[in-house]
């Protein structure tokens, strides 16, 4: 259906802001893109970008044209991806955001996995630490720690007794012993994470008699990368208070250990997240249910930081 591939190019041309990077996602040569680009535009009779030898911008009537010609290529989507999952088929494309430290140390790989059982589904993966803006941004789902997003989103659990843990590397623990309690942080170096220029400095637990406390925690280093921050625990640099998947498997190996067990980390659920119902497609909806297993899977923190809700 060439009208179909007309459109494709147009929504990836403006996502990218470059024909030639749509062409080489699209896997079509530059000058059967432009082609195709002059030809919608001549059945529009609308011009949808302005060119120049350095720059490619959507024009008013583009940007305009844009909004429809996604939501008609969404709804074509699910509809095939309703009749394919009928079948146990998934193809298409599904575009995920989720937490760079996530992504990297569990996610790649349950995707890995997940993209073998399903061959005809192709997947595009974005790993930030910013939140990803699910309405504006070029993504279908996002993967998200913390409270449940504004009412406005869909939210769907994947691990909703997820919590913060203390660790640090052995290393770290030789050099200048493990604290007995939270109080005891102000005198470690601790690594701080930087969340949308917003400083997580004040950590917060609940001790063994149910008491909420925060601590305001100092150190030498800041990162808005959650995985930078894992791995100068795993070089021994200093304590971090990070989400249980993400160092489940580090500490599994050894590589760092959980601190202060009898106090509980704050409350950390990870939600997979969409801007409508519409698009929890039967791609998205298989993959929900295969990462909530995954997360489910996972072994569970020592102490009772673990799964109390």
């Amino acid at each position: 259906m060439k009208a179909l591939a007309d459109l494709r190019l147009f929504v990836r041309t403006a996502e990218t802001g470059s024909l030639s990077a749509a062409a080489r996602l699209l896997d079509i040569s530059p000058a059967v893109a432009s082609a195709a680009l002059k030809r919608l535009e001549g059945e529009l009779d609308t011009q949808l970008f302005v060119r120049s030898t350095r720059s490619l911008r959507l024009t008013s009537a583009g940007a305009g044209f844009l909004a429809y010609a996604g939501e008609a290529l969404r709804s074509l989507d699910e509809g095939t991806q309703a009749l394919q999952g009928e079948r146990g088929e998934l193809r298409g494309e599904l575009r995920i955001s989720a937490p760079s430290d996530l992504g990297r140390s569990v996610l790649l790989g349950w995707l890995d996995t997940f993209q073998r059982q399903h061959p005809q589904l192709r997947l595009r993966l974005q790993l930030s630490d910013r939140v990803a803006d699910v309405h504006r941004q070029p993504i279908d789902i996002a993967l998200r720690y913390g409270p449940p997003p504004e009412s406005s989103l869909v939210a769907l659990p994947l691990a909703p007794h997820n919590r913060r843990v203390l660790v640090a590397a052995p290393g770290y623990l030789a050099r200048h012993g493990a604290p007995a309690a939270p109080a005891e942080l102000i005198g470690h170096n601790c690594l701080r994470f930087l969340l949308s220029d917003e400083l997580d400095a004040q950590w917060r637990f609940t001790a063994p008699d149910g008491t909420p406390s925060a601590i305001e925690v100092q150190g030498d280093r800041v990162s808005d990368d959650g995985d930078a921050v894992r791995r100068w625990a795993l070089l021994g640099a200093g304590i971090a208070y990070k989400s249980w998947l993400d160092v489940a498997q580090d500490v599994g190996a050894g590589h760092l250990h959980v601190l202060c067990r009898a106090w509980r980390g704050e409350a950390f659920p990870l939600h997979l997240v969409s801007p409508d119902r519409r698009l929890l497609s039967p791609a998205v909806q298989r993959l929900r249910g295969f990462l909530h297993e995954c997360c489910a899977a996972m072994p569970q923190p020592p102490g009772p930081s673990a799964v109390q809700p």
